[in-house]
């Protein structure tokens, strides 16, 4: 997680695995797990954080795996040692769990202590553990799945043939799953121009949803709803966990296809669905333009188009950049961020991004959710000024400085952020971990919380007995309608609008 090109780091031998402690919450299983019980297996830990993006296209990996060894004495276990205040809490560990369908057991490592034990120094890391208890293995990074493949298969073969392979897989039971609502982690929302159509990512039914903003009522579904990359009608097309949303003009619609690693376009006049860019497997850092057919893309979270120079802009989360499409070429590459993953201001090739994941276009200015440092990033695409174009710092401090705190903008704080939308002078962020809605004063060079746990009275007027009193969870994007903020309420699987002269917190009743 730390460096726009994940670091590999082969273990220093083989030593004896520390068990795990007592007394810890598991999470995804029906009961805690020790390694003693586990004997004559082989145990695959995943160090991992559910911020992190290199964490992320860690999961497939495990998922591939883990479908592999079914049946056989092979036992996966997620060990979330939390970066994040938020990601401390088992509840909020438990539904990314949900939203990134983790199928294995999870511990909950308070305050890293199984993290220490096993000299774990970077998110993520994989540590591999043989029937007799003995770490054999340990690799930080992402990716390496081939080699992780070799180092079971040739342990279980050992061990078979030494007689100390468990003869039986353990038995390990799951919780149910959540009944369907209408939304499932719904991760972002773009207006149309003429904001008759709000569209929702609705992420992990793998979907996009057409709704009308003032009654919630659908009016269109994108996707099937299943897994995968698949171009064609409305009814057949495939996305894989969509978030960004993106119009040029309300008949088209961009599509960042985060999961697929892609860039999808729909088409409303034709009703179909076809891909611009990515195959579906994570590219790697490029150093320029490309054709985007033959370009492959790492996690687009989020996506803004400029009408007036054709150019889509993408926040490539997985590579720590701001990349640019443009539909007349047909070509795609990075904008802004070298790839390394820190907050460095100064010139498009220099700066520095750290997991961009939110997008909002005015005038010439992008503003950028820029999550793993907590800030709120400003690139001037105007050429006119000296040094040409820039990115600025508005609120944020460091890779490990966030926190939920108002006041002048070099001392407020927030906590993961990963949506934003401008509005002049006014600044709207979705500081997703402290569950808020945070704004930004450009003029007064100021941070208020809008809605959120700091100041419960600005969620809802008590008087008001149409007020819904429930609040947000993890929000992911917020957009501007009139006087009425629309919010991705992830967690919740809602989205929620705010009345920003009652100051009133509501949910849009949306409804197949």
């Amino acid at each position: 997680m730390l460096g726009g090109r994940p670091r590999i780091s082969a273990g220093t031998g083989i030593y004896k695995a520390r068990d795990f402690p007592q007394g810890f919450e598991w999470l995804n299983v029906d009961r805690p797990l020790s390694l003693h019980e586990l004997k004559g297996h082989v145990v695959v830990l995943d160090f991992w954080t559910y911020c992190c993006i290199n964490c992320m296209h860690t999961l497939p990996t495990l998922e591939w795996l883990e479908k592999k060894y079914s049946g056989q004495p092979v036992v996966f276990i997620g060990v979330h040692s939390a970066k994040f205040s938020n990601e401390q809490v088992a509840a909020n560990i438990r539904e990314a769990i949900g939203r990134y369908e983790i199928s294995h057991p999870v511990v909950a490592d308070r305050d890293m202590e199984i993290w220490r034990s096993y000299s774990v120094t970077a998110w993520p890391t994989i540590v591999i553990i043989d029937p007799k208890g003995n770490v054999v293995y340990q690799q930080a990074g992402e990716g390496r799945r081939d080699e992780l493949d070799d180092v079971i298969s040739v342990l279980l073969e050992q061990h078979r043939k030494a007689g100390t392979l468990a003869q039986e897989p353990v038995r390990i039971e799951r919780p149910a799953h959540k009944k369907k609502s209408t939304l499932s982690y719904p991760g972002k929302l773009a207006f149309s121009p003429d904001q008759k159509t709000l569209a929702i990512s609705d992420s992990n039914h793998n979907r996009v949803l057409l709704v009308d903003p003032e009654t919630g009522k659908v009016k269109g579904r994108i996707g099937s709803g299943e897994r995968g990359l698949q171009d064609g009608g409305f009814a057949e097309a495939r996305f894989f966990r969509p978030q960004g949303l993106a119009w040029a003009g309300n008949e088209k619609l961009y599509v960042a296809d985060t999961e697929n690693h892609a860039l999808r376009e729909i088409d409303l006049a034709s009703q179909t669905v076809k891909t611009l860019a990515g195959d579906g497997r994570q590219g790697q850092w490029v150093p320029g333009a490309n054709d985007a057919r033959a370009t492959r893309l790492s996690s687009p979270w989020d996506l803004a188009y400029d009408a007036a120079s054709g150019f889509l802009f993408i926040a490539m989360a997985g590579l720590h950049q701001i990349w640019a499409y443009h539909a007349g070429s047909g070509r795609i590459g990075p904008f802004a961020g070298s790839g390394y993953e820190n907050i460095v201001d100064g010139s498009l090739a220099d700066a520095q991004f750290a997991q961009p994941s939110g997008l909002s276009l005015y005038g010439t200015f992008l503003l950028v959710a820029d999550s793993e440092v907590s800030a709120v990033r400003l690139i001037d695409l105007s050429s006119s000024k000296k040094g040409g174009q820039q990115v600025y710092t508005l609120v944020g401090a460091g890779l490990f400085e966030f926190g939920h705190r108002d006041g002048p903008v070099e001392q407020a704080r927030l906590q993961h952020p990963l949506g934003v939308h401008c509005a002049g002078n006014k600044v709207y962020v979705a500081d997703t971990y402290n569950h808020a809605i945070r704004l930004i004063d450009l003029a007064e060079q100021k941070v208020s919380t809008l809605v959120g746990k700091a100041d419960m009275k600005t969620m809802c007027r008590l008087d008001d007995p149409s007020c819904d009193t429930l609040g947000l969870y993890e929000p992911s994007d917020v957009k501007q309608k009139g006087n009425v903020l629309y919010i991705a309420d992830t967690n919740n699987h809602l989205v929620r609008t705010f009345d920003l002269e009652k100051m009133v917190l509501r949910t849009l009743p949306v409804q197949e």
